[in-house]
């Protein structure tokens, strides 16, 4: 097939490509959109923890790429990499469905997720890197389709990000945490779709412009037996080294900085890493000085998705809480949903942004790879700019219109386009071919740490309520005595606190401070008659050091919970029966939460909160944040500043590209 031929439109394996990818990224950003929301709304974590979680998760996820590109390159080749990678996370997706079922168990529920967490993880390094680094081989070298094929490729990727959090979130996110479960098997199918797909059709589409199959396992090269002794001399004393290195680097991240064990090792893997690679030998000096430009540019890349990636974590809480999600008055969007307002753009906006590219390149005036990812990072700073400003005299429990949060995607979407898939293929056309599917994995490495900082800095979101503790318990039962009712806690739980000893609250009703006396039958009428009017009853309780013991509702002297505080605490769903209390000082609230088994319908799940109603706000290089304005403000700078200092390297990165572009 000459290349002639191949100018006229695209090769058929980049659509099978396409679709493999499309359904692998509905079962990623399927599950990605409920994942914090699970969290929070099910297995009751804070925030703060669920954002360390979430970018803990999420930088895993770029981190396996380096090793799935490295056994791809050595031994698997891409084809078997994929399939093995596909298997692991449709088994993860499962175990995070199993999870669902044990919501009510948090310790049970907690364990499974992370088994489907670290099996997620693991099965996307062998996923990611490898299918990216099959498109730039369907095409001829120096092929200038290459960057109009990763834009559509990228389109594949976004119409599964799309129908993701809009198919999963209609059956996972409905307001009873019950459901989630429904969401991850949603996520599953894909899975599998994307495996049935890619396995029965890769021998007839994935092939080279002369009819070669692609991706299979890599030839293995005979060196001489001089050249053996020389290249395991070399090689072997240089990967100890950089071993050392990755070990030397982790010990200080995690004993001398403080960072965590994940972190820790993210960021040590982020210089070791690629200083193995850049350090072989074999490297030619052209070759050597385009890796580095992979590596200064996955450098900016980390501010981009840092502040891009708060869209699964504080912009979902943001959607959540201080956005105005009813449609027309017809229903309220799930918050899940607005995390498929960026991957519909991208689907409408990719060929246009291809057309772009193709038609400024006729005409020698395309900028380069680093101007165009200098502009991502501008636009992804104005889309912050944005935010900043209309929530920036925000009063408490005031909500902005969903205006201007899908605003702050579209802008974010046509900063993504310039970067994104403009770095996938920059990578393909700069890597030796030799290091192809290892520097893709490099590439994605970046974005590991990119995913980790912005966990971490979502947990600086601040918050007008914070919850300290929740505590689960396995026995309830109710005794029903006149107008006095006892719940009564095994005894061997935390359900109060660590030092609790009693294991009995009491509370006491009375006709004056109700409108009608409780029923004397059935905790539903009970519960019901306790939580019905107002929103809540308050109960006073003693000092938050103590445990709460026994208390009754003064309705006249108990202070009262600001109500956008107090629709924070309180539960969603209709199953849910919950009575709330406020400590004396008004400053702690604890929330009894019942839920009917799912199993069991006569069974209650109990839980027990603590929240501090006037939490301590985050600070961040000593400078406190105390609202949404001065948060938003740090990916402003962030971006910003990125972006400035990449627009000033383009000229001499671009030298160093040494004839691409």
């Amino acid at each position: 097939m000459s290349e002639a031929s191949t100018q006229k439109g695209h090769p058929k394996g980049l659509y099978l490509l396409f679709t493999t990818e499309m359904w692998e990224r509905f079962s990623y950003y399927g599950m990605r959109a409920l994942f914090t929301l699970y969290l929070t709304k099910a297995l009751l974590f804070d925030k703060a923890l669920a954002s360390a979680i979430y970018g803990d998760y999420t930088g895993l996820v770029y981190l396996t790429p380096l090793i799935g590109g490295f056994v791809a390159d050595r031994y698997w080749g891409n084809r078997k990499s994929i399939i093995v990678g596909g298997v692991l996370m449709a088994i993860g997706q499962l175990l995070m469905f199993t999870s669902g079922m044990f919501y009510t168990t948090p310790s049970s529920a907690t364990a499974i997720m992370l088994l489907g967490l670290l099996a997620l993880i693991v099965g996307n390094g062998f996923f990611k890197p490898n299918i990216s680094t099959m498109v730039g081989q369907l095409y001829p070298q120096g092929d200038k389709r290459i960057d109009a094929a990763f834009t559509i490729f990228y389109m594949g990727i976004n119409l599964g990000a799309f129908i993701a959090p809009l198919a999963c979130g209609a059956v996972g996110d409905t307001g009873d945490p019950a459901d989630f479960k429904w969401g991850f098997l949603a996520a599953c199918i894909g899975m599998i779709l994307s495996l049935i797909i890619f396995i029965s059709m890769k021998n007839k589409y994935i092939v080279t412009p002369d009819g070669s199959p692609i991706g299979g396992v890599p030839e293995k090269v005979v060196p001489t037996i001089e050249e053996k002794a020389a290249s395991d001399k070399v090689g072997n004393g240089r990967a100890y080294m950089w071993l050392g290195v990755l070990v030397t680097l982790y010990v200080i991240f995690k004993g001398v900085v403080g960072f965590d064990i994940i972190g820790s090792f993210i960021f040590a893997c982020t210089v070791a890493a690629p200083g193995y690679i850049i350090t072989d030998p074999s490297l030619d000096k052209i070759e050597r000085s385009r890796i580095w430009v992979i590596y200064i540019i996955a450098f900016f890349v980390i501010a981009f998705w840092a502040a891009f990636e708060q869209a699964g974590a504080s912009l979902t809480f943001f959607a959540e809480e201080q956005t105005d999600r009813n449609l027309f008055g017809w229903f309220d969007i799930p918050a899940s949903a607005f995390q498929s307002v960026n991957p519909i753009l991208i689907v409408a906006l990719a060929p246009l942004f291809a057309m772009l590219w193709v038609r400024l390149g006729k005409k020698n005036q395309e900028p380069a790879s680093p101007m165009k990812q200098s502009i991502g990072l501008f636009m992804v700073a104005v889309g912050y700019v944005i935010i900043a400003l209309v929530v920036k005299d925000l009063g408490p429990g005031v909500k902005v219109s969903m205006v201007w949060l899908f605003s702050l995607y579209a802008i974010h979407t046509m900063g993504e386009l310039c970067l994104s898939p403009i770095g996938l293929s920059m990578v393909v056309k700069l890597a030796p071919v030799r290091y192809s599917s290892l520097l893709m994995g490099v590439w994605f490495l970046s974005t590991a740490l990119a995913n980790k900082v912005a966990g971490d800095l979502s947990g600086y979101y601040p918050e007008d309520v914070h919850k300290k503790s929740a505590y689960g318990a396995p026995k309830f039962e109710a005794n029903f005595n006149g107008l006095d009712s006892t719940v009564v806690i095994d005894a061997n739980t935390k359900f109060f606190a660590s030092n609790a000893k009693p294991s009995m609250w009491t509370v006491a009703t009375t006709a004056d401070n109700k409108k009608e006396a409780p029923e004397k039958t059935g905790m539903d009428k009970f519960m019901h008659n306790m939580t019905a009017d107002p929103l809540v009853d308050y109960f006073t309780a003693a000092e938050e050091t103590d445990v709460v013991t026994s208390v009754a509702i003064q309705t006249s002297v108990t202070p009262k919970i600001e109500e956008h505080k107090l629709k924070q605490i309180t539960p969603k769903g209709e199953k849910t029966k919950f009575s709330i209390g406020v400590s004396e000082d008004a400053n702690t609230a604890y929330v009894l939460k019942m839920t009917p088994d799912e199993i069991n319908k006569e069974k209650m799940n109990v839980a027990f909160e603590v929240w501090d109603l006037n939490p301590k706000k985050p600070s961040i290089f000593g400078q406190e944040i105390k609202n949404l304005y001065e948060f938003f403000v740090v990916f402003i700078i962030l971006a910003g500043v990125a972006s400035v200092l990449l627009f000033f390297l383009s000229k001499t990165l671009l030298k160093m590209m040494h004839g691409l572009r």
